[in-house]
């Protein structure tokens, strides 16, 4: 049989257009994959930010925005005009106190305060200005009344001694009110207070400033938190450790009697917020001052916080001026599901401590807005004279606080 011969020439010519071939077969079947790929491929946008999901993880979950309603109120304090007017047939009864703003109060999702007085109880003697000692129930009242948790950290913590800060804890603890700022041990002091509400984990701080000159017992450094720099620092990170949503600050500091902060507070803010707080709850000068927003930057983002620099007195028996007036805080407070904190808003109820004229239970925190449209609808509990002092007590509050948003 014959053998084809194919010159050498034409053969090297034939490979070079096989070659050819299978490298365009190659280019095309690449293009291929690529589309199919670019196909799979989805771009959503979250917050403004472009992410890319393969065909397989595509279908992420994004977690709802999550909103809490947090109730704050001042300086819970006890004359002994206060626990005079409470007792009767061998009990103090302070519930009385509450009736008209109870309802506020319980329906937040969790409220808070500072209890600027001590549980040392009975044997030791009830006492009143300058070392306070109060009747051991109204830790009960209070907590029938709405409050889910105390600070504990001011200048009043040690009237009655490291005995009575002790005491002072425990009937809080058998009141099943949550507390911060004091302590019996250094091991619970290194322990941050963290409250889960619906989900979003709050860490709750406080400090003061002193304790009125009382000395801090050798060796129990750890029974009560003092605003230092590095010490706040420290205990902001140690909070943090715990991956908590928000931090809450409870700071006692100040001038009394004042209605606007000092350049120490405004200090004092700044090292706050720059070191991941997240709101700051003031307290000390017995009157309000003004709240505010205020733009910081943390962990190199742009973040906003929330300041209220005093609270003023919840309950007491003082008579200056403005030490009656005060309000209940109300915050609205959205975590993203980003993660991302937002006070949504600070609206406030205006209250007042009113004292009757009756010989016992005069003493009642009043919700200056029923009390007004109460006497308007005819309901005088209060007199018209009441009303008048009502009505500039509320224009105080909002010239000192500023207006609701």
């Amino acid at each position: 049989m014959a053998q084809r011969y194919y010159p050498h020439g034409k053969l090297k010519a034939f490979l070079k257009v096989i070659i050819i071939l299978l490298v365009i077969i190659i280019i095309n079947c690449f293009r291929i994959i690529i589309v199919n790929f670019k196909s799979n491929i989805n771009i959503k946008s979250i917050d403004g930010k472009s992410i890319q999901i393969d065909s397989v993880t595509r279908e992420v979950e994004i977690p709802d925005d999550i909103t809490i309603n947090l109730a704050v109120i001042g300086d819970i304090m006890c004359h002994n005009t206060q626990y005079m007017d409470a007792y009767k047939d061998g009990i103090y009864d302070f519930s009385y106190v509450f009736d008209d703003i109870r309802e506020e109060l319980k329906k937040a999702d969790i409220s808070v305060g500072n209890l600027e007085t001590t549980f040392a109880g009975k044997d030791r003697g009830y006492s009143s200005y300058p070392s306070f000692n109060t009747p051991e129930s109204l830790a009960w009242a209070i907590k029938d009344a709405g409050i889910d948790l105390l600070s504990t950290a001011n200048n009043h913590s040690l009237d009655t001694g490291y005995t009575g800060l002790e005491s002072t804890i425990n009937y809080l603890d058998e009141a099943e009110i949550l507390h911060t700022g004091t302590y019996k041990s250094q091991e619970t002091q290194n322990q941050t207070t963290i409250v889960e509400v619906k989900g979003v984990k709050i860490a709750f701080l406080s400090f003061t400033y002193g304790t009125n000159g009382i000395p801090i017992p050798e060796g129990r450094e750890y029974c009560i938190n003092l605003i230092n720099d590095d010490f706040i620092i420290n205990r902001l990170n140690l909070a943090k450790e715990q991956n908590p949503d928000i931090i809450c600050v409870f700071m006692h500091w100040g001038e009394e009697y004042e209605t606007t902060p000092n350049s120490e507070q405004q200090r004092l803010v700044k090292l706050l917020f720059e070191n991941g707080t997240n709101i700051i709850l003031g307290s000390h000068p017995h009157v309000l001052q003004k709240m505010e927003k205020v733009d910081f930057e943390y962990d190199g983002k742009l973040s906003e916080g929330f300041v209220i620099y005093s609270l003023g007195n919840f309950v007491s028996g003082q008579n200056k001026d403005n030490t009656r007036n005060s309000i209940i805080l109300k915050l609205s407070i959205t975590k993203k599901g980003t993660g991302e904190i937002v006070v949504d808003s600070a609206n406030y109820v205006p209250i007042y401590t009113y004292r009757g004229n009756t010989d016992i239970k005069k003493y009642k925190v009043l919700n200056i807005f029923k009390a007004l449209e109460n006497y308007n609808s005819g309901n005088q509990y209060i007199t018209s004279s009441d009303y008048d002092l009502l009505t500039s007590e509320y224009n105080k509050i909002i010239s000192t606080v500023g207006p609701a948003y």
